[in-house]
C-alpha cells in the first residue's frame, strides 16, 4: 500500500474515495481512530492508502477532479 493523501480536512478524504470508487480502485483509511481522538481540533491528519499497482491512476482521477493533494 502507497500513501495517496494525507490531510487533516474532513472532506476530503470521502470526496477522494467516492471519486476512486468509481474508478474501480480500491483505498483504505488510515488514522481515523487517532483523529477521532483528538477531539476534532484538526491537528492529527488521517491518510489514504492504495495498491502501489494503482497509485498513479488514483493520482490522476483526483487530479482530473480537482482534488488538490500533495504527491
Amino acid at each position: 500500500m502507497e500513501e495517496l493523501l494525507r490531510t487533516t480536512d474532513i472532506t476530503l478524504i470521502p470526496l477522494a474515495k467516492t471519486l476512486l470508487d468509481a474508478e474501480g480502485i480500491a483505498s483504505f483509511e488510515l488514522d481515523v481512530n487517532m483523529s477521532v481522538l483528538e477531539g476534532s481540533i484538526g491537528i492529527l491528519p488521517r491518510r489514504l492508502m492504495v495498491r502501489t499497482g494503482d497509485l498513479d491512476q488514483a493520482r490522476r482521477v483526483l487530479r482530473e477532479n480537482g482534488v488538490k493533494f500533495e504527491g
